[in-house]
């Protein structure tokens, strides 16, 4: 590593995975062009599941521009002292970049998407232009700087901080391998090939360089690499470890004999814990610390926080909640500008970016707080939609405040006791894992009557498949990859609607199979010939969308309660609702078998339509909260986790729809089995 220079040159490197981008190309070219030309069910199916993957995926190309203006103001703020002092130029070469590096942030905020902070952004970063060129002190360009890249950020997101508290020894051993041979064991710059390099390595020891510098800067740098330099970027590597190399390398100013103290300095300050999480702990500098607590006791804690990451991150729901609160004051004040569109926007925000993230811990400590915030936020964004007074809106905000306190409260560490990890877990499996069971046993049982046994392959390689998806999962969200708010609702919201659809007609054509008094002779004729491999493939595709919905609900949940602590009693619980649901299975199986051939078809015509009527429900509810479908409170109506029933006109409608369609297609099978002179069992 050589964090030294700024790119100007070329396109800034994002961190889109080499898989999102192959996922995605896939989708595209088999709705082009299907590689498995015999099976267009199988297309449908793949291709409905790579784009809800490709949805999961991070798009953080989009914010790569943002990113490197970011690290040019980032730049100036640090090394404008290095050009200019008591009003003169004492490095040409230095001052010449500011002026350029301070253009460019300008040309490069210029090529920005369009939003309402834009032209705001523009208006200051041609002012820092102007006082760069007027000679101004280095501390009026390092406020000029950092508060134009605060306001970047807002307007622009980037990910500020880790998902959970980094490994400081995997950056230990990470530097080792990657960043020693120039900046040196200790990080002084003096490694085997400093001597060659050009420009030349910086010393992470040197004090006055580091004090400036946050581990969010170093992540930058590390992640898109630094043009005209030998810095390349890491973005290969996975963001944790990322992560764990910039606060490892931020770590070096300060030695050990100062964390051993600022450890003292943390376990006695409480306000000092408070006000700390992971967020702040990556974006502030010291120098901006050792305003707030003097500079000997910011080095201590800068010192001991470097190292122990994880001090930090105990405070993480907090901090995504004061996030949260931070953007409903925002939308208040866009709102009574007049700007609804803009108040609409960062009212999402608080929802995908403040609230999301500590929804699933919250839902398993107090699921009756999680259910009214949920609702208070929708109600929020629907007053914003009928253009409320702003009053009205106001009184919204004002409730979710005192709403966002007694979250606080229930997401406190103290709060994190094993029994309700184990509840936690064990209700959230039984609840997700048993709308899948009963859709894959009712294939199951469908086949094994059928005397079809030879496709039964196929649904077991779908929920399989699926699981195994779900595993892949589980460790991208844990190493690879942050699944934001947006993407995860997306990635509901597409499947369940995706799987219901599917649902509505396999409900009405097993109901149909249950009027037919000639079923065995249909089985005997026709079925061999019905069931061909694209029908297998498509029980295939249909076991692997409706078992991967749930499977991805779970382990984010999962994730979420897991980094609260107690493992054990985690594993426990998913271990004694696995059991249960297997007990279900067994029982739903055997059962079935008993249940003459009209019967079971009509009993699973119920079930399958009751199932498409719940996850169209909730697939339309996770399109409200990811913002792509609008909300309309529907007050008086109860809410449902269960049946999929939210208090909203638009998820009502769309399940009285779905509840028509498959009436209609139960009744033109009666009017076809009565005109054929059949009776229905």
């Amino acid at each position: 590593m050589n964090p030294h220079g700024i790119a100007t040159r070329g396109p800034a490197t994002g961190s889109v995975s080499w898989l999102d981008r192959l996922l995605c190309a896939i989708s595209l070219l088999m709705r082009r062009n299907c590689v498995f030309g015999r099976s267009p069910s199988l297309c449908a199916v793949i291709t409905v599941t790579l784009a809800i993957m490709c949805l999961a995926a991070p798009a953080s190309a989009q914010t790569a521009p943002a990113q490197t203006i970011w690290r040019l103001l980032d730049y100036i703020a640090v090394d404008y002292p290095e050009a200019i002092a008591d009003g003169k130029v004492v490095n040409p070469t230095e001052y010449d970049e500011m002026k350029e590096f301070s253009a460019t942030a300008s040309k490069l905020i210029g090529e920005l998407p369009a939003t309402p902070a834009k032209a705001n952004l523009a208006r200051q970063a041609t002012a820092l232009e102007r006082i760069i060129a007027t000679k101004a002190p280095p501390p009026a360009i390092a406020a000029a700087a950092r508060g134009l890249a605060a306001d970047l950020i807002k307007s622009y997101p980037v990910p500020l901080a880790p998902s959970v508290a980094p490994d400081f020894a995997r950056g230990k051993a990470l530097y080792a391998q990657h960043c020693a041979s120039c900046h040196g064991v200790t990080g002084n710059a003096d490694g085997p090939q400093a001597k060659d390099l050009e420009p030349p390595a910086i010393a992470f020891t040197d004090e006055a360089r580091a004090r400036e510098r946050s581990v969010f800067a170093l992540y930058q740098v590390i992640e898109q690499g630094l043009d005209g330099t030998s810095m390349t970027s890491f973005a290969e590597l996975p963001p944790q470890d990322r992560w764990a190399l910039a606060f490892y390398a931020g770590s070096f100013a300060y030695p050990d004999d100062k964390a051993s103290s600022g450890k003292a300095l943390w376990a006695a300050d409480a306000a000092l814990r408070k006000s700390f999480d992971l967020e702040r702990l990556v974006g502030l500098t010291p120098a901006a610390l050792a305003a707030e607590l003097g500079e000997d006791r910011a080095q201590q804690v800068t010192a001991y926080l470097r190292r122990n990451p994880e001090a930090a991150a105990t405070n993480q729901a907090s901090g995504t909640l004061t996030l949260a609160r931070s953007r409903l004051d925002e939308a208040l004040a866009a709102y009574g500008r007049g700007d609804r569109k803009a108040a609409t926007d960062l009212a999402l925000s608080a929802y995908l970016d403040g609230f999301e993230p500590v929804e699933a811990v919250l839902s398993a400590r107090d699921n009756a707080l999680m259910i009214r915030i949920e609702g208070a936020m929708a109600d929020l964004r629907a007053a914003i939609a009928r253009g409320d007074p702003v009053a009205a809106v106001q009184s919204r905000v004002s409730t979710l405040d005192g709403l966002f306190a007694a979250a606080e409260t229930a997401l406190a560490p103290s709060e994190a006791s094993a029994t309700s990890s184990f509840v936690a877990a064990f209700t959230i499996l039984v609840r997700e894992g048993l709308e899948a069971i009963l859709i894959v046993i009712a294939m199951i049982t469908f086949l094994a009557k059928a005397d079809r046994r030879d496709v039964l392959p196929y649904v077991h390689g779908g929920w399989i498949a699926a699981l195994v998806a779900g595993a892949g999962t589980w460790a991208a969200a844990t190493w690879l990859i942050t699944v934001s708010g947006a993407s995860r609702e997306l990635t509901e919201g597409f499947g369940g609607v995706f799987a219901a659809l599917v649902l509505l007609w396999v409900g009405i054509w097993m109901h149909g199979k249950s009027h037919a008094d000639a079923w065995q002779r249909y089985i005997r004729d026709k079925l061999g010939h019905a069931l061909n491999r694209r029908s297998a493939w498509f029980l295939f595709g249909l076991a692997f969308i409706v078992v991967y919905r749930e499977v991805f609900e779970t382990i984010l949940f999962y994730a979420a309660i897991w980094s609260q602590g107690n493992g054990g009693a985690v594993i426990a619980g998913a271990l004694a609702a696995s059991a249960v649901l297997a007990v279900i299975a067994f029982v739903m199986l055997r059962y079935s078998r008993t249940l003459p051939i009209g019967k079971f078809f009509a009993y699973s015509s119920a079930l399958i339509a009751v199932l498409a009527v719940v996850l169209i429900g909730k697939g339309s509810a996770a399109l409200q909260e990811a913002g792509y479908l609008p909300i309309t409170p529907w007050a008086g109506l109860p809410r449902s986790e269960l049946l999929g029933i939210y208090p909203t006109r638009e998820t009502i409608v769309a399940q009285l729809v779905m509840g028509t369609m498959l009436v209609l297609g139960f009744l033109w099978n009666r009017r076809s089995a009565a005109k054929a002179g059949k009776v229905a069992v």
